[in-house]
């Protein structure tokens, strides 16, 4: 097992949930290439998110047909400045490289905050630490093991 993935399943065996990885080479970088090689709705896609808040990293997990809100993401974190991570911001922040970011198991303690609109499905699938690899996960285990607090960080729908 690759270490970054053996990372993430260790962080949920600590937690108290055995979770199980599966890898699919076409990959499942993108929210939509996650679904298709599932086999899931885009919206039960977690998209791992790396943000800065007033220089401080912060992973938001969204629904993947959402998009983040830079001023909900603000006001969740107090922050008076917010903007993505670069590459090298998100890997020092989480141990991960974009793509591939997992909502537990980071390499130090980070802000996590889970959007509201992940809470109305049954299972949801998110990134285990590589581009290929994804777990099946609760909402409710999403939130408890990734430590994150539920608010709102989509943009709302156009009127």
């Amino acid at each position: 097992m690759h270490p970054n993935v053996s990372r993430v399943a260790d962080a949920a065996r600590r937690a108290g949930l055995d979770i199980s990885v599966e890898r699919f080479p076409e990959g499942t970088r993108t929210a939509t290439d996650a679904a298709h090689a599932i086999g899931c709705a885009v919206d039960q896609i977690v998209k791992s998110l790396v943000f800065m808040a007033d220089e401080r990293p912060v992973v938001a997990l969204l629904s993947g047909v959402n998009r983040l809100d830079p001023e909900r993401l603000a006001a969740a974190t107090g922050a008076s400045v917010t903007r993505r991570a670069d590459g090298k911001e998100a890997r020092a922040a989480t141990g991960f490289a974009i793509g591939g970011v997992p909502p537990f198991g980071h390499a130090d303690p980070v802000m996590v905050l889970v959007d509201r609109d992940l809470l109305s499905h049954k299972v949801v699938w998110a990134a285990a630490g590589l581009p290929d690899a994804v777990f099946a996960i609760t909402p409710g285990d999403l939130v408890r093991v990734s430590g994150g607090r539920v608010c709102d960080l989509a943009e709302s729908p156009a009127a």
